[in-house]
């Protein structure tokens, strides 16, 4: 989260009424997305997998929205993601994933 993009809308209301809270969650995030090892765009694709595997459709929509605009990710950059996801996590988690992707792209 390099730019404090929180997609839940609570965290609008953690920011006013709990500010500590709000620190600590970009702090944790600027330490989980580090780039030491892996750089960003790949911690992005990892994201992006993690939340399609859960099936989550809101995180897995924000996931591949915000690593197109801020890293340029392209559809096949995510399509070899839920190729992935389709492998370990199965073919509902993995069409979640691409109903996502074709939603944006929509």
């Amino acid at each position: 989260m390099k730019e404090e993009v929180f997609f839940s809308k609570g965290m609008k209301h953690v920011k006013e009424d709990y500010p500590d809270l709000y620190e600590a969650s970009i702090q944790l995030n600027d330490v989980c997305y580090s780039g030491k090892t892996l750089d960003y765009k790949t911690q992005k694709l990892i994201a992006i997998g993690i939340a399609a595997a859960a099936s989550d459709d809101r995180a897995v929509k924000k996931q591949i929205l915000s690593g197109m605009a801020e890293l340029e990710i392209t559809r096949d950059e995510v399509v070899d993601v839920l190729r992935v996801v389709l492998l370990l996590a199965g073919k509902p988690a993995f069409t979640k994933g691409m109903n996502a992707l074709y939603k944006i792209e929509e």
